[in-house]
């Protein structure tokens, strides 16, 4: 008798998809025909590519700075890799770098009295920490408030251990700031964070003094953990001064605010950051990070405590992206937008027409998205969640002002023979 033969990729194949987890569609996971929204930029991309090999592709949905990190910082990490005893595990984190955030807190943001011991651990960037957070206070039913268009990440660590999430519209009714006031009574009951994120990604806007304070009021009165994600706090324009949450009287006691060097310092892919903050929520990450990595490369540590060291560098490339907003709103409102210069981030957020005049029509502002890369070549990201708006990023790539002004024109260029209407 024949034997019969067996196919043992496909049963190996059916054999893992039937394991899958629930949090990631289970054995569903994968056969999904949609397609992420950033996915869709990157094939709109290609395909403007092909289409148009000898048209340059203007990239203003980069969300990362276009420049290298300082070289003083740079030659700061040579150095101190070189050095035998920073090849070890760095664990939690080395005392000089915890040292010069607080330094920087107080030097940067006027915050006083934050103890580096016990009141900061470094992070491998931003992301992971919004990821590791929700392990130290979600529980099954429990809730988590987000801001929407906004960085999801909390939120899906929330649903992944069974919690759930509660969206707050940013509308430019409310200047892109969540209404807290507007939460149901019974949704604050059950919530355990509160994410916020200022200078906020992807509007631009910036919060103030008094929207602290009464954030800090109403997690209080509804016994809240307060989660601010700060990576763009630095990067202020036209007179602004950089906040932190944690300058408002009784922010330590209820929150943490995230810093991150990437945006700040050009240091894309260093992946380096802090938490700082209410001392008993900074022990809790710790001990789930302390779970889940062994730290950053101590010479990447040390490198960015001389960073931090030098708040000057900010300043630099704050005011490079001020003059990039500038010539972009100009630009835009010459078309027939209606842009404002944000005072923070480096992100511009602006309505996305309904139309072409005697021509097609935008249902949403993917569709509008969608038609940029395609027939103009160039690249933004849109926004649907909270009214139809598109984000367009002044980090595009340009070496000096004359460039910076040959894409801004050349946008306009482009642009200038189309009739939107909003």
């Amino acid at each position: 008798m024949k034997a019969k033969t067996i196919n043992i990729d496909s049963v190996k194949e059916s054999y893992i998809q039937q394991q899958l987890a629930e949090r990631i569609g289970g054995a569903d996971y994968g056969k999904d025909a949609s397609i992420y929204k950033f996915e869709k930029i990157k094939r709109a991309k290609a395909a403007a590519r092909a289409e148009f090999p000898d048209v340059e592709l203007i990239d203003m949905g980069v969300g990362e700075p276009d420049e290298m990190a300082d070289k003083a910082i740079v030659a700061k990490l040579a150095e101190e890799a070189a050095k035998p005893e920073n090849r070890g595990y760095a664990d939690n984190g080395i005392a000089e770098f915890k040292e010069a955030a607080a330094i920087y807190l107080q030097r940067v943001f006027g915050v006083e009295g934050i103890d580096s011991a016990t009141e900061i651990v470094h992070s491998i960037g931003s992301k992971p920490a919004l990821a590791m957070l929700p392990y130290c206070f979600i529980n099954p039913g429990d809730v988590a408030i987000m801001t929407v268009p906004g960085y999801p990440v909390l939120g899906t660590h929330t649903k992944y251990l069974g919690g759930e999430v509660y969206n707050v519209a940013l509308t430019e009714e409310n200047g892109f700031l969540p209404d807290l006031n507007a939460i149901p009574e019974d949704v604050a009951r059950k919530a355990k964070l509160l994410y916020l994120n200022y200078p906020n990604n992807p509007t631009g806007a910036s919060a103030t003094y008094e929207f602290f304070v009464e954030v800090v009021e109403w997690a209080k009165k509804n016994n809240v953990i307060v989660v601010h994600d700060a990576p763009y706090a630095a990067l202020t324009y036209d007179g602004l001064k950089p906040l932190s949450f944690l300058s408002v009287p009784g922010a330590k006691n209820v929150g943490v605010e995230l810093h991150s060097l990437s945006k700040s310092f050009n240091m894309t892919g260093w992946r380096i950051g802090f938490v700082a903050g209410n001392p008993l929520i900074v022990k809790a990450f710790s001990d789930v990070k302390d779970n889940c990595d062994s730290g950053q490369f101590i010479a990447i540590q040390k490198a960015a405590a001389h960073a931090l060291a030098h708040p000057e560098i900010t300043e630099a490339i704050a005011a490079k992206y001020s003059r990039r907003h500038e010539m972009l709103v100009s630009a835009l409102n010459d078309l027939g937008f209606k842009a404002q210069k944000p005072q923070g981030s480096f992100f511009l957020y602006v309505e996305s027409p309904k139309g072409i005049k005697g021509g097609q029509t935008f249902k949403t502002a993917e569709d509008f998205s969608q038609y940029l890369i395609r027939n103009k070549s160039i690249s933004t990201v849109p926004w649907d969640e909270a009214g139809s708006f598109v984000r367009f990023s002044v980090t595009f790539i340009a070496e000096g002002i004359e460039e910076e002004e040959r894409v801004i024109e050349e946008i306009k260029r482009r642009l200038r023979n189309v009739l939107f209407e909003f």
